[in-house]
């Protein structure tokens, strides 16, 4: 490695040059992520269910059960994503949308006490539903209450927007050189606002039209896509110590890419897996 120059007048260090070939990699690097991009997302597309529905149902095989009694139907074909993970991821996409309208984009500061404590809740309620649902798999265990898969499809909206409020601000934090030290989420109005949003988005799945529920579950399929995105871009930033380095949109493109294309590769990996061991892309089937 390269040391710097120190000049005793102004008693400052110069960092020095990167080498040729750090300069050449970095220059290649988009065009290497770019490949390996292209060919990935071709043999996936290659490999998966034809149509947009099936590719939807390709991303939500590698993340959801998709069992069809805990599925919404629509003519009879069950959503890509089950209920409880529809619902959840449609609460990411619209938690940060609404993020996005009150322009929070790189502040980083974990929500007050009281927002965390409301959303660690979201997350807690999802979970006893989720076990006493689990329960119900298996003949003879007892459970609470009888599953209804429109409280599933609650608590995993506010699950979502419980893991969105808590993703967001850690992305924001490790992406962003100047990061602000604000919290996206700030008080009980602006969460009240999400909530609000995800119960009209709750009604709008319950009326069963095709005409909404098919775009909310293609929107809640790109759910998955952003929760592994922002998460891989986390975690890639880290390991290779480039935290807290893009000052523009522009720069973040890469880091951005480099964790979407990292996205796709766990899909593609797990789709196969799964599909080797199943031989079949449909949900999980339990003996009654």
């Amino acid at each position: 490695m390269a040391l710097g120059t120190y000049n005793p007048i102004t008693m400052v260090e110069t960092p020095a040059a990167p080498s040729r070939g750090v300069s050449n990699f970095r220059r290649a690097a988009p065009w290497l992520v770019g490949i390996v991009a292209a060919s990935l997302l071709g043999v996936w597309l290659w490999k998966t269910p034809p149509g947009l529905l099936g590719k939807a149902d390709a991303i939500a095989y590698a993340v959801c059960h998709r069992i069809d009694s805990h599925s919404l139907h629509i003519n009879g074909e069950a959503l890509p994503l089950c209920a409880r993970c529809t619902g959840t991821y449609l609460g990411a996409v619209l938690g940060l949308g609404v993020m996005a309208v009150l322009k929070r984009t790189r502040m980083g500061r974990l929500p007050p006490v009281g927002v965390l404590a409301a959303l660690v809740a979201f997350i807690v309620i999802m979970g006893v539903d989720g076990l006493n649902s689990y329960a119900t798999l298996f003949p003879g265990v007892p459970h609470l209450y009888e599953p209804q898969n429109w409280l599933r499809l609650v608590t995993g909206m506010f699950e979502g927007i419980a893991l969105i409020g808590l993703i967001y601000p850690i992305f924001n934090q490790t992406l962003w050189k100047r990061w602000e030290d604000r919290p996206a989420l700030r008080n009980f109005r602006e969460l009240g606002l999400v909530a609000v949003v995800a119960v009209a988005v709750i009604g709008l799945v319950l009326t069963g039209n095709p005409w909404v529920v098919y775009p909310l579950a293609v929107l809640s399929v790109g759910g998955v896509m952003l929760m592994l995105t922002l998460l891989d871009t986390i975690i890639l930033l880290i390991v290779i110590r480039r935290e807290n380095r893009v000052e523009s949109w522009r720069g973040a493109f890469l880091p951005l890419f480099t964790g979407a294309t990292v996205a796709l590769l766990q899909i593609a990996v797990i789709d196969a897996a799964r599909y080797a061991i199943f031989q079949s892309w449909g949900g999980l089937v339990f003996p009654q």
